[in-house]
């Protein structure tokens, strides 16, 4: 044993250098290591996962992008069809209105033809009697002694044949 000066031992020194070193390497490689490549492979794997939610969020957001735009589509298909069948809506009811004014404009029509019918059979009657009643009233005028009395029956047989409504 070699002392130095202070009661060093330098023989003790290095042996205490070479267990420590010995006890650096034991420890670097049972624990350093394994914790480094544990630590490795926790960050990979959180790294993966990372990955993992950003493509399955970019999917979501991919998703819902198409969701909106076939929405939006799906908007506009049906306010098309809305605006179609507005139109549709509006047309077949000018259809009826028109149906309905012709229908009207014919049945207006048709009372008027029915009307001046009415009144011309009403007024071929009524000279029909009136041709009678003369031709009676001079029949009777003609063949009898009396024309005050032959006037008086003519007046009676207008009356009798004069409507009551007209008085």
């Amino acid at each position: 044993m070699t002392l130095m000066p202070l009661n060093i031992d330098i023989q003790q020194i290095l042996l205490h250098l070479l267990n420590f070193t010995l006890l650096f390497a034991g420890l670097y490689f049972l624990l350093y290591k394994p914790v480094k490549n544990f630590m490795k492979k926790r960050e990979q794997h959180y790294m993966d996962m990372q990955k993992s939610a950003d493509e399955m969020l970019e999917h979501a957001q991919q998703a819902k992008k198409e969701y909106d735009n076939k929405l939006a589509e799906a908007d506009k298909e049906i306010a098309g069809k809305k605006k179609a069948a507005a139109e549709e809506l509006e047309q077949m009811r000018r259809a009826r209105e028109k149906d309905a004014e012709d229908q009207a404009r014919k049945i207006v029509e048709d009372a008027k033809d029915e009307a001046k019918a009415m009144r011309q059979q009403i007024v071929d009657g009524a000279r029909k009697e009136i041709t009678e009643m003369v031709e009676e009233a001079a029949e009777k005028i003609l063949l009898s002694e009396d024309v005050s009395t032959t006037y008086d029956a003519f007046l009676d047989a207008a009356e009798r044949s004069v409507p009551d409504d007209e008085s």
